[in-house]
């Protein structure tokens, strides 16, 4: 009888034909209606996107190596932020050492700092639902260039009462006494983004914007710790710093919970590179495990409306929960 080898390797090899060939599918499909609808003779080079998440990439499914990350026992990243050296689980920063500025208190009892570990689920947002109706987005595509225009506030999402009220339970853990204010944001990026020849490293300030208008900063505060853990945010994960900039330290569970799709794209890093909430059939996001060393990966998503398989960062529970260093040049 002929040996056909490892059964589990025979399923992966299915799986794989599966994908392949539902890719095949939906690019066919793609190109069926972009003809009739006479998208292959267009000579507009330029476009405007509102501020909605892109639909994710038709006929992709995503199998991630291990199993779901726990969320009671996240890891505190703090132990992973290097200023020398870039790996996978770490976030490569310019800064060599803390820089002056607010910081939080220590952190609250979701955070088991001996152990290493924290808590989702026993984690206090600040209070408040504030609503943003004045707040503003405009992505436009000309040329090679994607322009993206917006006030700083978010889109279709409410945040928190800031500075943080005394009589807050936030207050017992930080004292964030910023106000959230319009601020003009202006990023120009290319629409075809390059791989560099190597990685290179995040600032601590704003290194991405998400489609809804808000700024993402580097996942670390101004003592170089893991912010999401040591800063206490409001329930769509944002909060003010000293200019009133309001802006996120990972992608926020309001935006990635919204994203229940394969693979949807949220927002754009520095250097061009979408960031995507990915899942599994299951409706898992993807673990450090599945990603390179600047938390991305080479998948098909759809981006500006066509499917395309590009580099991209992917939203994790873990840290550095969207980007660990920068794959291609900053802006």
């Amino acid at each position: 009888m002929k040996d056909c080898g490892d059964p589990i390797q025979q399923q992966r090899a299915i799986q794989v034909m599966k994908n392949r060939i539902a890719t095949g599918v939906a690019l066919i499909v793609l190109l069926l209606l972009m003809t009739s609808c006479g998208g292959g003779s267009s000579t507009n080079n330029s476009s405007s996107m509102s501020a909605t998440s892109e639909p994710s990439a038709t006929g992709t499914v995503n199998t991630w190596i291990g199993p779901p990350a726990d969320t009671t026992k996240l890891p505190i990243g703090t132990q992973y932020v290097s200023s020398q050296k870039v790996e996978r689980n770490g976030l490569y920063i310019c800064e060599s050492g803390p820089s002056r500025g607010g910081r939080a208190l220590p952190a609250g009892p979701w955070a088991n700092e001996a152990a290493g570990t924290w808590d989702l689920s026993k984690k206090l947002a600040v209070n408040g639902s504030v609503s943003w109706p004045m707040a503003t987005y405009e992505e436009t595509i000309s040329g090679n260039t994607r322009v993206i225009k917006s006030n700083g506030l978010p889109v279709g999402q409410v945040t928190g009462v800031f500075p943080i009220a005394a009589n807050d339970p936030a207050y017992a853990y930080d004292r964030n006494p910023n106000q959230i204010a319009a601020n003009t944001i202006s990023v120009s990026l290319p629409v075809n983004p390059v791989i560099a020849d190597k990685p290179s490293c995040v600032g601590k300030g704003s290194i991405g914007i998400l489609k809804n208008g808000v700024s993402l900063f580097a996942p670390i505060d101004e003592l170089n710790r893991d912010a999401v853990v040591y800063e206490t945010q409001d329930k769509c994960n944002g909060h003010p710093q000293q200019t009133s900039l309001y802006h996120y330290h990972d992608i926020p569970s309001c935006i990635r919970d919204a994203s229940v799709g394969s693979s949807t794209v949220v927002g754009f890093a520095a250097d061009g590179f979408p960031i995507v909430v990915e899942r599994d059939a299951d409706g898992n996001l993807p673990t450090n495990k599945d990603l390179d060393e600047c938390h991305g990966r080479v998948s098909l998503i759809t981006l500006d409306g066509k499917p395309v398989e590009m580099y991209h960062y992917s939203a994790t529970y873990e840290f550095p929960y969207f980007i660990g260093c920068f794959k291609g040049t900053p802006r």
